[in-house]
């Protein structure tokens, strides 16, 4: 109740802060109205869960999550306009109440529009060159195919899970890798969606590691159907590919939180490298979270493919997920590892995606060169 009744107030802050201003009473009326609708159907996408069937706790999710969405950026534009007319309030500019009013909704609209386009279109692919050192020449160009944080659930169905796969297969991969966060419910209500998956081809086969968001969802029935699917789930442990006579070692860990769910499935890089070739060309590491980077580095890894992030998904919380991650997006380095963040190939949440574009990652190993 604490957090509805903030939601509420938050909700009264854009009335007080935007309906007195905006021209005329129609205008001001349709606002509150708005924001009405929008405390209603927000706890409707957590409650409507609830509903017996399934198609119509779908659609109050997604009402309740676009609602969500659109509130989010009422008020942080809210918030930000209020900024620039205490700002310039000593500046005796011309009066900004009424134009500033008018642009929140606007900006706001418009956002969530594009937003929701952002996260609907399936993910691109997005092309990145890994340069290793000392790379056998057997495994120059070998191609790891990185999708994550999909994130099925009340508003992402089969039929976007299916494109994605046929994205996927049409890049011809030596190996697929999900980087966890699959899935959002329970195999009895998902399980139909998640099915095209066992489709994915890649001359190696596909790799799973956990997310948080799997042992919400009953971790040990989803890697039972996921195993059946013919994913090969990597939960601190490795697999050693024999690729035209070279050895590349790939290791998965569990979620970096997951011994808080289940102690035995504490992350642990070094357990997960434990017994490879020492003579491998290359070690790659399949972690969730990019915050397992450092425990990666210390185990020897060259690189680790993580996710978690979702590149923040749409302003402003872009700015936001960097203090809790040490990666955002794209490639970095520590130390001697590389790490590759994706922004994610679905959402959660709200549809929505601004300024951090959901992808389909094709990452391509080349020997490095001075």
């Amino acid at each position: 109740m604490p957090v509805l009744w903030l939601l509420v107030l938050m909700h009264l802050y854009i009335a007080w802060r935007i309906a007195p201003h905006l021209p005329g009473p129609l205008a001001a009326a349709s606002i509150i109205a708005l924001l009405a609708l929008s405390v209603v159907l927000i706890p409707a996408a957590i409650w409507g869960r609830r509903a017996r069937s399934r198609a119509a706790a779908d659609r109050w999710t997604w009402a309740g999550m676009v609602a969500l969405g659109g509130f989010s950026m009422l008020l942080v534009l809210t918030m930000m306009r209020d900024l620039i007319l205490l700002l310039t309030w000593p500046l005796a500019l011309p009066p900004l109440e009424t134009p500033t009013a008018v642009a929140v909704p606007l900006l706001a609209l418009a956002g969530l529009l594009y937003g929701v386009f952002g996260a609907r279109r399936t993910a691109a692919v997005r092309l990145v060159e890994v340069p290793i050192a000392g790379l056998p020449a057997a495994l120059h160009g070998f191609t790891i195919v990185q999708i994550s944080d999909l994130h099925v659930g009340p508003t992402v169905k089969k039929p976007y899970v299916q494109t994605i796969v046929d994205s996927v297969n049409r890049l011809h991969a030596d190996a697929v890798a999900i980087t966890g966060d699959l899935v959002d419910g329970r195999v009895q209500d998902l399980q139909h969606d998640v099915a095209p998956l066992a489709g994915l081809r890649s001359r190696h086969g596909t790799f799973f590691v956990t997310g948080n968001h799997e042992y919400y969802s009953g971790v040990d029935e989803w890697l039972a159907v996921l195993r059946v699917m013919g994913l090969k789930v990597l939960l601190n442990e490795h697999v050693v590919l024999d690729h035209d006579g070279a050895r590349l070692v790939l290791a998965g860990v569990a979620d970096y939180g997951a011994g808080h769910f289940d102690p035995s499935h504490r992350s642990d890089p070094q357990r997960a490298l434990a017994g490879a070739p020492t003579d491998a060309g290359l070690r790659v590491l399949l972690a969730h979270q990019p915050r397992s980077a450092p425990a990666a580095a210390d185990a020897g890894f060259d690189v680790q493919l993580s996710g978690h992030t979702h590149g923040g998904q749409f302003w402003p919380w872009t700015l936001m997920v960097r203090l809790q991650q040490p990666f955002t997006a794209g490639l970095h380095r520590l130390r001697a590892l590389w790490v590759y963040t994706s922004r994610g190939t679905g959402y959660w949440g709200p549809p929505v995606r601004l300024g951090a574009p959901s992808e389909i990652t094709r990452l391509r190993f080349v020997a490095a060169t001075a």
